[in-house]
């Protein structure tokens, strides 16, 4: 079937539950007030369109390079050209072609979630890789390994009590202090500076490098920005205020922080307009991912002027008409990923298909009373309301330039690395063969 009509919108909705975000935003009935629509109409574009699709195996994931680099450039763009302000979370770009493509353009700051990430990040051009995330035990141990085979990236990770900063004694590798904006999933409460000043001292009574402080914000990503509204930016920006009180302390205390990392996608906007980040004494960076692909969640966060692109679909067949005003094609949640809610995705030129809740490796479209179903065998195109466990689902990647399948790439960082360090992996094998 021919896509050729306006992409009308699936409907997004989430709730927001959070008692930090009620805090921040006021008083208000916000488990109400967050329900919102997403992306509701996206216009489709020729440039998407893939020939040679009867070669394809289905579900595949398809590259858009020249958007890619396009996205990549806005972003630069509204950083006034300083390539040094942005420390790129790789949980979304994860193929070693897109990182070089990021590198090329001046970005040498990255950051990571999984030491694998951390591994294709050194080998393919980085300077400064954070691994954010709070390792421990051996991922801690593997992470040293990769900071010693590559001597020339600078490397740092995160921590929030003493015992993860005790963990790094005698290595080269840096420390951040989590700081947790209200998001509660990893972080020291921001209320809890004295503990602040104590652990930025103890890092440097061990030996080791204090880097600064990470801090994001993702929970403000529901919140209304546009349309006279700036919900979103002002509670952001209330964060912003607490977190420079930090530095403020840390400042009287006699610890300098060289660097602040804050704001994923959702608040990037919001942090390119915060003035105290303009005038502090450290070097503030921001970490958006998404917007180097983009997905239908972050193209309605991200104010339209900005003119990001989607430069990352999903290809999928139609393989059955199961009930009238059904049809199914071959992407279901470990294609797609379902992690942000139902719809998982939007299909593009199709206004009158709706993605209803997916099963592994099925996804069911309810077809509108007047609209005509595609058949059996017809492609799809799929814009994800997550692209970056999506992109994790596949092993590689199609790179579609002006109409055509141009490579193929692995998807170089997805999943993890094997689970047993290399001395315990030998250990093993000795075992089995006696």
């Amino acid at each position: 079937m021919n896509p050729g009509h306006a992409l009308a919108g699936a409907q997004f909705r989430a709730i927001i539950l959070s008692t930090a975000v009620r805090d921040l935003c006021g008083s208000r009935d916000w488990a109400n007030r967050y329900e919102r629509i997403m992306l509701n109409e996206f216009n489709w574009d020729q440039r998407y369109r893939v020939s040679g699709v009867e070669d394809v195996l289905t579900p595949a994931l398809v590259l858009y390079p020249d958007l890619i680099a396009a996205n990549i450039q806005q972003t630069l763009n509204l950083l006034e050209g300083d390539a040094d302000r942005w420390r790129a979370h790789i949980k979304t770009a994860k193929l070693g072609f897109t990182l070089h493509m990021l590198v090329e353009r001046g970005i040498r700051n990255f950051k990571c979630a999984t030491t694998l990430e951390l591994l294709v990040a050194c080998q393919n051009g980085a300077a400064d890789v954070l691994l954010a995330y709070p390792v421990m035990g051996a991922n801690a141990r593997r992470a040293q390994d990769i900071a010693r085979q590559f001597p020339g990236v600078r490397i740092s990770v995160l921590a929030e009590n003493e015992d993860q900063v005790r963990q790094w004694h005698g290595s080269r590798v840096g420390i951040f202090l989590d700081i947790n904006p209200g998001m509660n999933r990893t972080g020291i409460e921001q209320s809890q500076t004295d503990r602040v000043v104590r652990l930025s001292r103890a890092v440097t009574d061990d030996g080791l490098e204090f880097r600064g402080l990470h801090y994001y914000d993702g929970q403000f990503g529901g919140l209304i920005d546009g349309e006279g509204k700036s919900e979103r930016t002002q509670a952001a920006h209330r964060g912003y205020d607490r977190l420079l009180e930090i530095v403020n302390e840390l400042d009287r205390s006699g610890v300098s922080v060289p660097e602040v990392i804050t704001s994923g996608t959702p608040t990037f906007p919001s942090s390119l307009t915060y003035d105290g980040f303009r005038r502090g004494s450290f070097l503030h960076r921001v970490s958006p991912g998404t917007i180097v692909y983009c997905d239908a969640t972050s193209l309605e966060q991200l104010p339209s002027k900005y003119g990001y692109q989607p430069a990352a679909l999903v290809l999928t067949r139609v393989v059955s008409h199961p009930h009238p005003g059904i049809v199914t094609c071959d992407a279901g949640h470990k294609t797609v990923s379902a992690d942000a809610g139902i719809p998982t995705c939007l299909v593009l030129g199709h206004p009158e298909l709706t993605p209803l809740s997916p099963s592994e490796e099925h996804l069911p479209l309810k077809v509108a009373q007047e609209g005509t179903a595609p058949q059996v065998g017809d492609i799809l195109y799929l814009l994800p309301r997550h692209i970056c466990p999506t992109v994790n689902n596949f092993d590689c990647a199609l790179l579609a330039r002006n109409g055509d399948i141009d490579a193929l790439e692995r998807v170089s960082a997805r999943g993890r690395e094997a689970p047993l360090l290399k001395t315990v992996e030998q250990a093993f094998s000795l075992d089995r063969n006696r």
